[in-house]
């Protein structure tokens, strides 16, 4: 069944599809073979931060710096 892109690369998964997957908000996309490969992802709320923090292109370097940054300041205050 086709779908189409939007002009904002976003695509909907046809209900029959959507509805084999109930409850999953991510999927890891990668393309096999010339194909795009959709694969569910059960993100536990770790997994979620993580996705985020590499989402705004945030290391655990940075949010190391950031934490001991607010120490610092907290201490101080």
């Amino acid at each position: 069944m086709p779908v189409r892109l939007t002009s904002q690369n976003q695509v909907t998964l046809p209900e029959s599809v959507a509805s084999a997957f109930e409850g999953t908000e991510y999927f890891e996309a990668a393309i096999e073979d010339d194909r795009i490969v959709l694969t569910p992802v059960l993100l536990t709320g770790a997994d979620a931060v993580r996705s985020k923090l590499a989402d705004l292109g945030l290391s655990e370097a940075d949010v190391g710096e950031a934490v001991s940054w607010a120490r610092r300041n907290c201490q101080s205050a």
